[in-house]
């Protein structure tokens, strides 16, 4: 361990150990969403099928988020399970991605949860004495929340890319040590073609009692600008342009070849990156010079493309987190 990876690690165990010393519990069900890597590992598509599940099973569940780059100061409804309350810069890409995707899941950003929790409580359950047990918590990046309680800890963890070198940030891209395995109740390798025994083995040396399940992310729908649907096999065969502003980019880019799409070119940038029209008018040239037809980017990227014009070729690619049933049979259990 390096120095600078060694005051991280400092500092990291002075956070969990005041958190922990100081954590509260919401009177509901709490399942947290999260990774112990940087980025990429697909927490946003599981916490929407985790909530479509939910919704399925008769709960009415709640999603607390920190609004990563959000400028509006929290608590605040991303959505009261409607329609969206706030938009891309002041949400955050993610709980506005959420809040789209989502109906009838009232999403509330604030970077402690456990005010969040409360504030959403006042709102759809004034009555403090008797708390409806149809409500349910999901804790969207949150592994490292360690200042909430949760009844669920689910880890994800990415098929292409698990832990890195295995060093801690800023030497690797590990948030905890591997250690920290342990704590997960359940665990989701994603965006995996096949099992994997190897990692299977050396994720069992830190955790033996939590389920490991392998899941994979798919092209579920496609949409022109203007939100028209598009069939899923109009790429086959097709010259196209990708961009994107992910954590893992090479994802999206495997993800549009697997469709039968032959990627002409990709520009990626950084996560999270606010667009503007010189970034458009670059892609659209940089598409005519590789000879595509179609530029193709994710529903992440297009809730920052909205004051925008965007050409007429461009496609958004919707993609979900595709689990089976034994994994949310272990989520609820």
């Amino acid at each position: 361990m390096n120095f600078p990876e060694y005051l991280y690690y400092l500092g990291l165990s002075a956070k969990k150990y005041i958190a922990l010393k100081n954590q509260k519990r919401l009177p509901l069900r709490v399942i947290s969403i999260g990774n112990i890597t940087l980025g990429g590992t697909g927490k946003t598509p599981a916490a929407i099928a985790v909530a479509e599940e939910a919704k399925k099973r008769g709960f009415r569940p709640i999603i607390l988020t920190r609004g990563y780059k959000g400028t509006a100061q929290g608590p605040c409804f991303v959505t009261k399970g409607e329609k969206p309350l706030l938009n891309a810069e002041q949400a955050g890409d993610e709980p506005m991605l959420m809040a789209e995707r989502l109906t009838g899941v009232p999403i509330v950003k604030g970077s402690d949860r456990y005010s969040a929790g409360l504030f959403a409580l006042q709102y759809f359950n004034p009555q403090p004495s008797t708390f409806n047990p149809q409500f349910l918590f999901i804790l969207d990046d949150g592994f490292q929340h360690w200042n909430l309680y949760r009844d669920r800890d689910i880890l994800l963890i990415d098929s292409r890319n698990p832990f890195g070198n295995r060093k801690l940030f800023p030497a690797g891209r590990l948030r905890e040590p591997l250690t920290s395995l342990e704590r997960a109740d359940v665990i989701m390798i994603t965006k995996a073609e096949r099992e994997d025994p190897g990692l299977i083995a050396e994720i069992r040396r830190y955790n033996k009692r939590a389920p490991v399940f392998f899941s994979e992310h798919r092209v579920v729908a496609m949409r022109s600008g203007s939100g028209e649907m598009q069939p899923l096999d109009c790429l086959r065969g097709r010259k196209v342009y990708c961009f994107c502003g992910l954590a893992d980019p090479e994802s999206f880019r495997n993800t549009v070849a697997g469709s039968g799409a032959e990627v002409a070119g990709m520009k990626s940038y950084r996560d999270h990156h606010r667009y503007c029209r010189r970034d458009l008018a670059e892609i659209v040239r940089e598409c005519r010079s590789a000879g595509a037809s179609w530029i193709l980017t994710t529903d992440k990227d297009r809730v920052k493309l909205r004051n925008l014009d965007l050409p007429a070729n461009i496609l958004i690619i919707e993609i979900a987190f595709s689990a089976g049933q034994p994994f949310f049979e272990s989520v609820f259990a």
